[in-house]
């Protein structure tokens, strides 16, 4: 079949249109009555929750303030800062800062603390906007493989002190930071370490203080990020370190001078949500639950699930066309996950992420553990790269696993 050849395009949109003519991968059928939907990072299932609800509704009614202006303008609102201030206390540590979003804060916070004297090392699979403020801070970018503390060791001994920068748990395949040896190799080489905690607060810990904190390293990590439309379920990010650089990134983050402010109604909810996350701790025990037993069973079904035990569940597919195989093969059962491929996961190493809640009843974990079996070979599921890496580290008995 010939490129496609229109008048206007750039050929990077040429290069899009040519590789979407047989379908996108992120464009499936929409959710149909009964569809378990598994791509909501709302994982304790708290969106929509009365007293959240009811903060915000509140806050409506009886508002008079404007804050539609400049977040900097805003940064001493007695609102706000009393939001951040719990917060801060939260996480254990001095300050913390909302932002516009969680990319925001993780562009501003590269922005505000490296230039191009500062050597930043970079996880390769830590989220895009993470990559996005390495790049805009005009810092040297050293990458270094996925989850591998010597890695790191040896672009920190080559280059000299920096930052490093890793996600707690990595939003593509739901793997985790080996945290503790990479702080050891951070404070070896005199680096700083930023945490990316979107998919740990909220999930892990007692109350739901993310991963840094349940491990103590709370004092040894210098900032920390997280988007706050993960467990948080609304729409706001968070920047947390040291209450001194804290004021100076209020006052200097190009997002915070050059977008407006956070509303009054999601500052109230913000408030009401961190409340049901310290002590609704039975909906992080049931996300758990649900986890563990989901995980262990696809294990015995063949899928290579076990390279992370976090409540992202990744279907390796491999290339795009696979998982757009995976996708309709789970949709037409009434299962939805979301699709990652390239850029967000490395080329050829798309996947079918299922993001685990604490809503799912019994039935529905029953039921998708069933789909899963039913599907294997539709899908082709002994063919997938993942399928050939776990065989190769485990070599079971192929009746084994692949029995129903």
């Amino acid at each position: 079949m010939p490129p496609i050849q229109l008048p206007g395009l750039t050929q990077r949109v040429l290069k899009y249109l040519d590789r979407i003519r047989d379908g996108h991968p992120l464009r499936g059928k929409p959710p149909g009555e009964g569809a378990i939907e598994l791509w909501s990072n709302d994982y304790l299932s708290i969106a929509g929750h009365r007293s959240i609800v009811n903060a915000q509704s509140d806050l409506l009614r009886g508002n008079r303030e404007k804050p539609f202006m400049s977040a900097a303008l805003l940064a001493n609102n007695p609102q706000q800062r009393s939001v951040e201030t719990k917060l801060a206390a939260f996480l254990g540590v001095e300050d913390a800062v909302l932002c516009q979003s969680g990319w925001c804060a993780n562009i501003d916070l590269l922005q505000t603390i490296a230039d191009e004297s500062t050597p930043i090392y970079l996880d390769i699979y830590v989220h895009a906007s993470l990559w996005e403020g390495a790049r805009m801070s005009k810092a040297p970018i050293h990458p270094f493989r996925h989850n591998q503390p010597d890695s790191l060791a040896a672009k920190a001994k080559r280059h000299g002190p920096g930052i490093v920068v890793v996600d707690a748990v990595y939003s593509a395949n739901g793997s985790v930071c080996p945290m503790l040896e990479i702080v050891e190799v951070a404070e070896q080489y005199g680096c700083l370490l930023v945490v990316d905690e979107s998919h740990s607060v909220g999930t892990y810990g007692e109350y739901g203080e993310g991963l840094v904190a349940t491990l103590g390293l709370t004092d040894r990590v210098h900032y920390r990020t997280l988007s706050l439309s993960k467990a948080f379920a609304t729409r706001a990010g968070l920047v947390a370190g040291p209450s001194r650089v804290m004021d100076f990134f209020r006052h200097e983050a190009r997002s915070m001078l050059f977008s407006s402010a956070i509303l009054p109604y999601e500052i109230a909810g913000l408030q009401a949500t961190l409340e049901v996350i310290q002590t609704e701790g039975w909906r992080r025990e049931k996300l758990w639950q649900r986890t563990v037993y989901l995980r262990r069973r696809l294990t015995e079904l063949g899928y290579n699930v076990d390279e992370s035990d976090s409540q992202v569940v990744a279907l390796e597919a491999g290339p795009e066309y696979r998982s757009m195989q995976l996708r309709d093969a789970l949709e037409s059962a009434g299962i939805f996950g979301a699709v990652f491929c390239a850029p967000a996961t490395p080329q050829n190493r798309s996947l079918i992420r299922l993001s685990i809640n604490a809503a799912l009843t019994d039935a529905q974990v029953e039921r998708i553990i069933r789909v899963c079996a039913d599907v294997r070979d539709a899908v082709e599921l002994e063919t997938w790269p993942s399928s050939m890496r776990r065989r190769k580290r485990h070599k079971p008995d192929r009746d084994e696993v692949f029995a129903t």
